[in-house]
């Protein structure tokens, strides 16, 4: 159950797990040795320089990424608190969806079963403006704070400590007279000049509600062009915009496409963890499974609602998977907001899953059970491996063939003009 677990984990592409396995443990290593590789066929010092940027940069950037986020969100939601308002109102219940949910419906709909919930929307009713507020400061430090640091203050900081290696090198140099015969670098490109760089209502809804993946989505962007507008010079600046491109798409997007391809192949979209519980199992095999009459908003939150369905299959994994939000006693939590689209398309997984299954007999059935769980787990094993070959080996080396195109060098763009004057200082 822990490996099964593991799996349901990293296949969950609306989470952060999937980009710690392939960003932490796959990506950022091989990345490394991939640089030193390239850079090392034309020369060794500039290889060392090259993968000491590159591991200070990618595993300063994944410790701001994935914790700093995260941190200034916990932060920003106790200063919510102290104003007296609760960070769990969901911004979108102010537009009301009539009959199905809304500040004003749902106040009125919870009040006697949920009085504390209650109470946290109507404050944020009465103080609308304030917590609008509240919620944009809160988005806009969760992603300003970060790219600040990871696109602009980092890369100076990388670049000074590299400045102080190469005036070693120059030093060392100097002292052993030696002089090693390089290819004019200046002379292949003629952008090869080194550049100084120095230290210089509806959105609101939509930001408040951001996973911290969309945060960290939206964070890359801004990362990405920090990094490009600091670049040593113009060579280097396509060389990273070539390679933030191509991270941000591996990273955010193609994983999905991935997944949507490979359970269109196999045709079991259920997640690990239901196809293993043996309740789930059992209630399929008898055809007990209890579900919402239909995918309809009144349907769903009607089976939601009644807390004779709290310990239901549904009710459990919805939950587990975050598409509705329970309180302690069992009720819906009337300040979160439901997704009706996906918590219906869960509901429909469901039963198409127990339609398959009713027409088989119990060998059959237990087959049948096996096969998915096994089909599922190859598929997302399959999509992180693909995705983390794509991001750790692919894009490496597309990046080095474009740069090969550009500057005629295997060398990073940003640091070879710094070889030419370490080995002509002798």
């Amino acid at each position: 159950m822990i490996i099964t677990n593991i799996i349901s984990a990293i296949g969950n592409n609306n989470s952060i797990y999937p980009l710690i396995v392939r960003d932490c443990g796959i990506e950022v290593p091989t990345k490394i040795a991939l640089t030193y590789n390239q850079n090392k066929k034309e020369s060794e010092g500039i290889a060392y320089l090259a993968a000491r940027e590159r591991f200070l940069d990618e595993y300063a950037t994944s410790a701001v990424w994935l914790g700093g986020i995260p941190l200034i969100g916990w932060m920003c939601d106790k200063v919510i608190e102290k104003k007296g308002l609760s960070p769990k109102v969901n911004l979108k219940l102010f537009k009301e969806e009539a009959g199905v949910q809304g500040i004003d419906y749902n106040i009125k709909k919870f009040k006697d079963i949920a009085p504390q919930a209650v109470k946290d929307l109507m404050e944020a009713k009465k103080n609308k403006k304030l917590y609008e507020k509240l919620l944009a400061g809160k988005f806009i430090a969760s992603t300003t704070i970060p790219i600040l640091f990871m696109g602009f203050i980092l890369p100076k900081l990388i670049f000074a400590s590299s400045a102080k290696k190469i005036d070693k090198l120059r030093e060392k140099e100097a002292q052993n007279k030696k002089t090693a015969l390089q290819p004019n670098f200046l002379e292949k490109d003629k952008f090869y000049k080194n550049k100084d760089v120095t230290f210089t209502g509806n959105w609101i809804t939509k930001a408040a509600n951001f996973t911290t993946q969309d945060k960290m989505a939206v964070t890359d962007g801004g990362y990405a062009i920090g990094r490009v507008t600091t670049a040593r010079n113009k060579n280097e600046s396509f060389d990273l915009a070539f390679k933030m491109a191509g991270m941000m798409f591996l990273n955010f997007v193609a994983p999905k496409w991935i997944e949507k391809g490979l359970n269109k192949m196999t045709g079991v979209e259920l997640d690990p963890l239901v196809l293993a519980d043996k309740d789930f199992v059992e209630q399929v095999n008898a055809g007990k499974l209890k579900l919402p009459e239909s995918d309809s908003a009144e349907n769903l939150l009607k089976f939601v609602d009644n807390v004779k369905n709290k310990d239901s299959i549904f009710i459990q994994y919805a939950k587990k998977f975050g598409k509705i939000q329970m309180l302690e006693n069992g009720v819906r939590d009337p300040r979160a907001y439901v997704d009706i689209k996906q918590l219906g398309k869960f509901r429909n997984d469901l039963e198409a899953f127990q339609s398959k299954a009713s027409k088989l007999n119990l060998n059959d059935f237990k087959a049948f059970i096996k096969k998915a769980k096994i089909a599922k787990s190859a598929n997302i094993l399959t999509n992180v491996a693909l995705s983390s070959a794509l991001l750790a080996y692919a894009l490496p080396k597309a990046q080095f063939a474009f740069r090969k195109f550009i500057t005629g060098s295997d060398l990073e763009p940003g640091l070879a003009p710094a070889e030419k004057i370490v080995d002509n200082k002798a």
